[in-house]
């Protein structure tokens, strides 16, 4: 157990615990240390030394972020030497860095130019010593531009040790020291799986993603065509903050309205096919637990996932779940059952998706995902380039008047809704895979022990005529490896898994803390934003999948059954061998059941 310190920062007298560094310390107290490479949701670098501070009884100044609190400690951060120090540590960043705030991604969210403002630094006066490097553009998803890099190692870290990828390191030393891909053959090239939290951890706009606002304007603007848009349930608990609402706020509506104001043709809700997910999902489930199947299944709609198993754990591809992602789904049946019902000939649409996530921007081009007949879904855009539309619209988000969606894929349940957070896939799924084993309703439908913000979760559901249900929950690939590991041992040595179903985010917290969502996103705010979907789920008049009236009538009216013939044609896909290497396809693995 910690033992409680007494330390005085800036005369002001603390009782912290023993494991802080003064940096947390700091924090916890409201007295802020300067800082650019720190993050309090990853472990220190101490690469930058923005944080120093004195502390009495050293001739030298220490980095905040990485020397934990003694007995007694006295510590000044703030005096003419710390200033001098700091503002020098800067002027030597940006003379190394490529200073075009005004047209860069992260203008007013860059933690690089709000120091530098702070502490009165002037680029103009300041020499240029940048010598300037090709922008890697070979992903699909995420942009890496080492010339406004500062080698804080923040997505280093994010990448090998919380997401454990490995798809960036620091190439040569001193100061040649820089972020770059394995022998600097680019994102594409390198295991990258897309997640893009290295564009949501990186304090400048060194690391973004790949923007389609032109490609998508271009497609509102062209009258031949007719533009759908759907948007994931975490954009409803993100955008709000953007624009000055609460964190957390809901804004399903005034999402709507803006997207109508913008000029798309039909709004409709990626919430409506989550719900058809878990009728997929779970009828797959369900037959594969009463007719021997193969076990566990794990949940297949995050696509840094996806793409992580691909490469990491290929041998376990047919324990995942076929049905597509709930925006997948929604792609192929814009331009096939949508079409069918308006009249509209499909090659005329433009299916548009709004994401959390830079990884759809990849699941969008993947070859399979063409069962339309034409690419499913055109354009991804992030939480990032909506907000982004929205002010160049002029559109003033907050007094939006609420409006609905269109009718025909966009009325959802809460348990579609809970989909954005970790634990919310399982907790849908359960909800109605109950019913589906049963015949009868489930009434506690608030699964508390998949809920929250701990990495790897566990739950047992009794379930009558089965037995106990194990499950598990886990966010984060570290986490994600913890899991399959434990999955792949137990399939060697007893051909047995420790559970029967297991749900799998890439990105922590889950969708709420997607690589596409806003600046600043940390686990405080992924917590507020999870929150604030159950909160929804909660407050809404359906909260079942299976009773979603939409669903009912799109099996009534063209799919028939879940997982008939014409749902696996559409709704589920198949998966492929990765290299380690370079995550190009090295072979495919066969696993579409029918």
């Amino acid at each position: 157990m910690a033992k409680q310190v007494n330390v005085f920062i800036d005369g002001h007298h603390l009782e912290v615990p023993d494991t802080m560094t003064i940096i947390e310390a700091a924090d916890k107290h409201g007295i802020y240390i300067p800082r650019l490479c720190y993050h309090p949701d990853l472990p220190p670098t101490a690469n930058c030394g923005v944080c120093v501070v004195e502390i009495s009884g050293n001739p030298t100044p220490k980095r905040a972020c990485c020397t934990p609190v003694t007995e007694g400690m006295k510590i000044a951060t703030n005096s003419k030497k710390l200033r001098s120090y700091r503002k020098t540590l800067v002027e030597m960043i940006l003379s190394n860095h490529e200073v075009t705030c005004p047209t860069c991604s992260a203008n007013n969210k860059c933690e690089l130019q709000t120091l530098s403002n702070n502490l009165g630094v002037d680029p103009d006066a300041l020499p240029n010593i940048l010598v300037k490097q090709p922008v890697d553009n070979t992903s699909l998803s995420i942009v890496r531009d080492v010339n406004k890099c500062i080698a804080c190692g923040r997505c280093i870290t994010v990448c090998n040790e919380v997401q454990t990828v490995y798809a960036l390191t620091f190439a040569d030393r001193g100061i040649d020291a820089h972020v770059d891909t394995a022998f600097a053959n680019g994102m594409a090239n390198s295991p990258c799986v897309n997640c893009g939290q290295c564009t949501v951890y990186c304090p400048t706009g060194a690391l973004r993603e790949r923007s389609e606002v032109d490609a998508v304007w271009e497609a509102i603007l062209d009258p031949e065509k007719h533009v759908v848009v759907q948007e994931a349930p975490a954009i409803r608990v993100s955008l709000g903050e953007e624009f000055g609402l609460p964190l957390g706020t809901v804004t399903a509506k005034k999402m709507y309205a803006a997207l109508r104001k913008i000029g798309f043709d039909a709004i409709m809700d990626t919430n409506f096919t989550a719900d058809l997910t878990i009728m997929e999902e779970g009828t797959e489930l369900v037959t594969r637990l009463t007719t021997g199947g193969k076990l566990p299944l794990v949940t297949s709609c995050s696509p840094g996932w996806i793409k992580f198993m691909e490469t990491y754990y290929p041998d376990l591809a047919d324990c995942i779940s076929t049905a597509k992602s709930p925006m997948s789904m929604f792609g192929v049946l814009s331009k096939t059952y949508y079409a069918q019902e308006q009249k509209i000939d499909p090659a005329k649409i433009v299916s548009v998706a709004v994401m959390p996530c830079t990884a759809k921007k990849f699941e969008a081009r993947r070859p399979e995902m063409r069962d339309s007949g034409f690419q499913d879904t055109d354009y991804v855009l992030t939480t990032r380039e909506f907000i982004h539309m929205i002010k160049e619209a002029g559109i003033d988000f907050a007094k939006l008047s609420d409006e609905d969606a269109d009718e025909g894929m966009s009325f959802y349940t809460g348990a579609g809704t809970i989909f954005g957070a970790t634990g919310g896939v399982m907790e849908a799924a359960i909800r109605s895979a109950y019913t589906l084993v049963t015949g009868q309703e489930l009434d506690a439908i608030d699964i508390q022990s998949v809920r929250g913000l701990v990495g790897v979760k566990e739950a047992t559901i009794p379930v009558p005529g089965f037995g106990d249900l194990r499950v598990a929950v886990a966010h984060g690939l570290s986490n994600a490896r913890i899991l399959m590991d434990a999955v792949r041992e137990g399939l060697k040595t007893t051909g047995e898994s420790p559970w029967h179903f297991i749900e799998i985010m890439a990105c922590p917290g889950g969708c709420v803390g997607g690589g596409g969502q806003p600046y600043g996103n940390d686990m405080a705010s992924r917590a507020r934003r999870g929150l604030a979907l159950y909160e929804e789920d909660a407050s809404l008049p359906v909260r079942k999948s299976h009773h979603n009236p939409e669903v009912a009538r799109i099996y009534e009216r063209y799919l028939g059954s879940p997982n008939s013939e014409l749902a696996h044609k559409l709704l589920h896909t198949h998966y492929f061998k990765r290299s380690v290497y370079n995550g190009q396809i090295t072979e495919e693995a066969t696993h579409k059941h029918h």
